[in-house]
């Protein structure tokens, strides 16, 4: 990782799409001593001042990894908490989407959510529906893997109906069916806390994404590793199969 620029980047080139998967709160408790969920009480303070450093930088989309479908494997009452500490982040950061003009948007099997987040993420997503240029998407309840699996079903039945041709198949068509059909690639994956993998996070939309890992534990990650995080993606070229020299050429036409 760079030092961390404690000042936004003028003209930097700025993702679109910004996915974090949010990772090391237990970790950044265990080193305190202190319980589980108190680093994910900090862990959710760290989404408050990286939502908005993403915003205030210009960044669109924010899609954040919040809870994948092999958490519920974890302990009774670490779930529970995860699952009082969303209810409790949707109450109150339903203010700070409304000023910001951020909207709601999630991804995953939410339908297995407790009810009682359903009813908070329904409110919240309906509040925020009409902001449309800036998008903070959860994953909730999410797997790549999963929602491969259900966008194979969601194709399968258009077939059935003849709103999908299989003899004309592609990605965009396919993609229709996808969680995020509405929402563009990601350009940008961060994982915080060390881990050099991407535990079934938008496994195809993020294809063509750029890659940075970062040893910071979540709940220490902010405004100032997410511009490090954002200088670094400017220095990189990305050439989507061309060579350096189509890219040169093609961004020297765009100016």
């Amino acid at each position: 990782m760079p030092p961390a620029h404690k000042q936004p980047l003028p003209n930097a080139t700025l993702p679109t799409h910004v996915a974090i998967i949010m990772d090391g709160n237990g970790r950044w408790a265990k080193q305190r001593g202190l319980p589980r969920l108190e680093g994910h009480r900090r862990g959710a303070k760290a989404v408050r001042s990286t939502l908005t450093a993403a915003f205030e930088a210009g960044v669109k989309y924010l899609t954040l990894y919040a809870f994948s479908v092999e958490n519920w494997k974890r302990p009774q009452d670490e779930v529970g908490g995860l699952m009082r500490l969303l209810n409790y982040f949707l109450k109150q950061e339903l203010k700070t989407l409304q000023k910001n003009k951020i909207s709601l948007r999630t991804i995953g099997r939410t339908d297995a959510l407790p009810p009682s987040v359903r009813k908070e993420l329904a409110a919240t997503i309906k509040a925020t529906a009409h902001h449309k240029d800036r998008a903070l998407i959860l994953a909730l309840n999410y797997g790549s893997r999963t929602e491969i699996a259900d966008a194979a079903a969601a194709y399968a039945r258009a077939v059935a109906a003849g709103k999908e041709n299989p003899d004309d198949v592609s990605w965009d068509a396919f993609a229709r069916h996808l969680y995020t059909a509405e929402i563009p690639d990601p350009d940008l994956v961060i994982r915080t806390s060390g881990e050099t993998r991407i535990s079934n996070f938008l496994l195809m939309q993020s294809a063509y994404a750029e890659f940075i890992f970062t040893p910071v534990l979540w709940p220490d990650f902010g405004k100032a590793e997410l511009l490090a995080c954002l200088a670094e993606y400017a220095k990189r070229e990305r050439r989507f199969g061309q060579t350096g020299e189509q890219v040169a050429g093609r961004e020297k036409s765009e100016k």
